[in-house]
């Protein structure tokens, strides 16, 4: 039977619970089942990709990593190894986040720390037609990153940018995506990612309360709508 990948890019103390947090996000926002989806986690430099003849299509979580960290330890060298697999196996692939500023640096672009966004919405508009975000117009996702596409190479196609030119989503030949939002996220998921890295820089931490008071007011049912649209197209097999 076809199923869906989800890659968890997390180690540490809190590594399983962040990565079972944000696979149920996945779920919630494909409306798929833990059947239809495998969770595999890279937390480790020892960590296996694993077969990939079974998968249809692979979703790449967040990462608390930073792809302008001036060393790379040895599971940010695995992730990059893995990640340069994923791009290459010819699956469809969709990219969460810290997979944005992986997949500007992989392919020869700059990355670095010109658009911060704190946690919290962001808007998102679509500025090339594409077959998961649609023609045209805006919307609104939730977001927190601290680091960004600076340049985009010529191989990549910026589907949709947000305050300030900022990059909010690019495309890869026809069957990679990767936004600098997290598509998976409504406003419980982003609390709970707001708890687990609460000391990370991600927002100001007397700004919690507030933030986290806002976030219901915010429809990020498009945002959501990308990844639905992607799983649909992976398992209804319109990439083979």
């Amino acid at each position: 039977m076809s199923k869906l990948l989800f890659l968890s890019l997390r180690t540490g103390d809190i590594g399983p619970d962040v990565a079972h947090a944000e696979y149920h996000d996945v779920l919630r926002a494909t409306g798929l089942d833990e059947v239809d989806v495998e969770l595999r986690i890279i937390d480790s430099a020892a960590a296996e990709l694993g077969p990939l003849d079974p998968v249809s299509g692979i979703i790449v979580g967040g990462c608390s990593l930073n792809v302008t960290n001036p060393e790379r330890s040895p599971w940010h060298l695995r992730i990059d190894d893995i990640l340069s697999t994923a791009i290459s196996s010819g699956k469809p692939v969709f990219f969460v986040c810290f997979g944005i500023s992986w997949l500007v640096d992989h392919l020869g672009g700059t990355v670095g720390h010109t658009h911060p966004e704190p946690s919290g919405p962001t808007t998102v508009e679509v500025v090339a037609e594409d077959v998961l975000a649609g023609p045209s117009g805006t919307f609104t996702a939730l977001t927190g990153h601290t680091e960004n596409p600076v340049s985009v190479p010529e191989s990549l196609t910026v589907v949709a940018t947000g305050p300030d030119g900022l990059v909010q989503m690019v495309r890869y030949t026809d069957r990679v995506w990767a936004t600098q939002f997290h598509a998976e996220m409504d406003a419980d998921a982003m609390r709970a990612r707001m708890d687990f890295f609460h000391d990370y820089g991600y927002f100001p931490a007397d700004e919690y309360a507030r933030i986290v008071a806002d976030l219901p007011n915010h429809d990020v049912s498009r945002a959501n709508a990308l990844l639905r649209t992607f799983a649909r197209l992976c398992l209804d097999g319109q990439f083979t």
